[in-house]
């Protein structure tokens, strides 16, 4: 069995769709159909997620939203329309302005349960024109099959366990199941949506749930690159890539799927394959748990913007016990966490994203480890960027560091932060803001010799 997942731009208009529909019919192995929201149809297009969130906020703001509401429904018209399944535009209409007027207390659920209407209307839309050529399809209702979220503590929404045994009745479907992706239910019945993207995540969990062969996630590139092909013309393909590797890249802003979509398949060894749905003869690119190839020495490069170093410095740091526990407590207390922690024999630098280190936090923080922890000097620095290179191969290589660093500084980029990994397969260079697009340029053509 294989779970399917297809993004805004395979599903943005009726023609997208049957493109999607023929790939769903080609094997008979694609049970499970994840949709996201209807995309771009062109580049100056809006996506159909923004026109729900102009509704929800023109509601919050004591608008009438009549004229948001319309252009979404509209959207959906124009699709069934072309479809010839406008009998299914009441139901959407029905939906969407049930959701939009419904009463609310929280401001935060009622956007999510307006935003995640367009997955909801996408999928039903789906089911119906599978049905409408003959082919048995199912809208299935994540309430209803189970999926069942609940915020943590930093109110990300993470899934219930037993939604992964409520979900696995689907494999014994007799139809082919249309699952809206995005959003599910906490126990109580209100809409809890994952983040933006959060499409992926869905995919993710069915196809653990149903312990499926491979999960598909369909876009509308060939391959995933060695760079953000924005940055670098025809960047190098990647066929091949592990979960770890994916997983660093990611970090470091490599926008291939949604950073928490890869947990539930790679916990039970499921495949992922990334695929183009205007080219789906492409051999697309496959993540897995041990590669069988490498096509390069090193994988991909990836920049990310938005962090900020801590530096606490104590002479004899190295000889007091609980130093750095009572550290992490401070900052633990302010609910912040550190991505990095590279040290010396007297200092240790965390470094955090700047978004989690307020002003505010910033001088809660400097006060308790002036008070509390004895130090010599604390440092703050705000620009920052980290730049990755990862790459499963370098854990057997010599050089590579060597070459990276002579690059960018031959290229005149300041190194602030230089730091391996502990599996060895990534190196971490810590580079001002102004210069991580650059920074990744240099590597790229340092590494991969365009």
């Amino acid at each position: 069995m294989k779970v399917a997942k297809f993004g805004g731009s395979s599903l943005a208009d009726a023609f997208q769709i049957k493109k999607v529909c023929d790939i769903v019919l080609s094997d008979p192995e694609k049970r499970i159909v994840v949709v996201s929201a209807p995309g771009k149809r062109t580049k100056d297009d809006i996506k159909v997620t923004d026109l729900l969130i102009a509704v929800a906020k023109a509601r919050l703001a004591g608008n009438d939203y009549e004229k948001e509401i319309k252009a979404v429904i509209e959207r959906f018209n124009s699709i069934t329309s072309d479809l010839n399944i406008s009998d299914v535009l009441p139901e959407i209409e029905n939906t969407l302005r049930t959701t939009a007027s419904a009463s609310y207390t929280n401001d935060v659920k009622y956007l999510d349960s307006v935003k995640a209407m367009g997955e909801d209307c996408c999928a039903r839309l789906v089911a119906k024109y599978l049905n409408s050529i003959d082919v048995p399809a199912e809208y299935c209702n994540p309430k209803e099959k189970g999926l069942f979220l609940k915020h943590d503590a930093n109110g990300k929404a993470v899934i219930l366990n037993e939604s992964y045994a409520n979900l696995s009745s689907l494999a014994t479907s007799d139809k082919i199941c249309i699952f809206p992706g995005f959003y599910g239910y906490s126990k109580e019945g209100e809409i809890i949506t994952f983040s933006r993207g959060g499409s992926d995540i869905t995919g993710s969990i069915l196809a653990g749930a149903v312990k499926a062969d491979v999960y598909e996630n369909w876009t509308d590139v060939d391959n995933v690159f060695a760079v953000d092909p924005r940055l670098v013309n025809n960047p190098f393909p990647i066929t091949e890539i592990t979960y770890d590797e994916m997983r660093e890249l990611a970090y470091a802003g490599f926008n291939v799927l949604h950073e928490e979509a890869l947990y539930p398949v790679f916990v039970r060894g499921i495949p992922v394959h990334i695929k183009n749905t205007n080219n789906p003869s492409s051999s697309g690119t496959k993540i897995v748990s041990k590669r069988t190839h490498y096509d390069s020495l090193v994988t991909g490069i990836a920049g990310e913007s938005g962090f900020c170093t801590v530096t606490i410095n104590k002479y004899l740091m190295n000889r007091q016990i609980g130093f750095v526990m009572n550290l992490l407590k401070i900052f633990s207390d302010e609910g912040i966490s550190i991505e990095h922690m590279p040290s010396g024999i007297d200092s240790i630098t965390f470094i955090i994203r700047k978004k989690n280190f307020t002003e505010e936090k910033q001088d809660r923080v400097l006060k308790k480890i002036y008070s509390e922890m004895n130090v010599d000097s604390v440092s703050v620095e705000r620009d920052l960027a980290i730049v990755m290179i990862v790459g499963q191969a370098m854990a057997n290589s010599v050089g590579i560091m060597a070459r990276a660093a002579s690059a960018l500084g031959n290229a005149g980029i300041n190194l602030k932060i230089v730091n391996q990994g502990a599996s060895e397969i990534s190196m971490m260079f810590g580079v001002s803001e102004a210069y991580c697009k650059y920074a990744v340029r240099v590597l790229y053509k340092e590494l991969f010799r365009y």
